[in-house]
């Protein structure tokens, strides 16, 4: 499987990172909206820029995901308005659901890199095998 990284995927990629940094920067702070603000922000638009905006709004307004897309949207509302604990828990909830069909091209993507790769694939598919094995 190619994967073609653009210009544009380069730098949605990096806004994801910051998207990221910035998070984790608010809540290690306790939970400094500003920093949390300016996560979502750039985690937003970097997801834009990587998936295209057509596919990120077809993401977000699928019938299927509207669970997922409610829940990020109320969290990104209750960070605004001095409730960023439940705020977190209720975005990285809508993150899951709304990416749960994307981990398994994540991980295929990740396999390629060399160190991270070996790491990904040996723990994981000895974890995958004793949860098969146990059913």
């Amino acid at each position: 499987m190619v994967y073609e990284i653009t210009e544009q995927k380069k730098v949605g990629l990096g806004l994801i990172g910051f998207g990221l940094s910035f998070t984790f920067l608010g809540v290690i702070l306790y939970f400094d909206r500003g920093l949390l603000a300016l996560g979502n922000l750039f985690w937003l638009i970097g997801v834009g820029l990587l998936l295209g905006w057509q596919s990120t709004y077809r993401l977000f307004t699928n019938v299927n995901n509207l669970r997922g897309t409610v829940c990020f949207v109320l969290g990104l509302f209750l960070i605004f308005v001095r409730w960023p604990i439940v705020g977190i828990i209720l975005e990285i909830y809508g993150v899951i659901v709304l990416f749960g069909g994307f981990w398994s091209t994540v991980k295929a993507f990740l396999s390629q890199i060399p160190f991270v790769g070996w790491i990904i694939q040996y723990p994981l598919m000895v974890i995958e095998q004793l949860v098969r094995g146990s059913r």
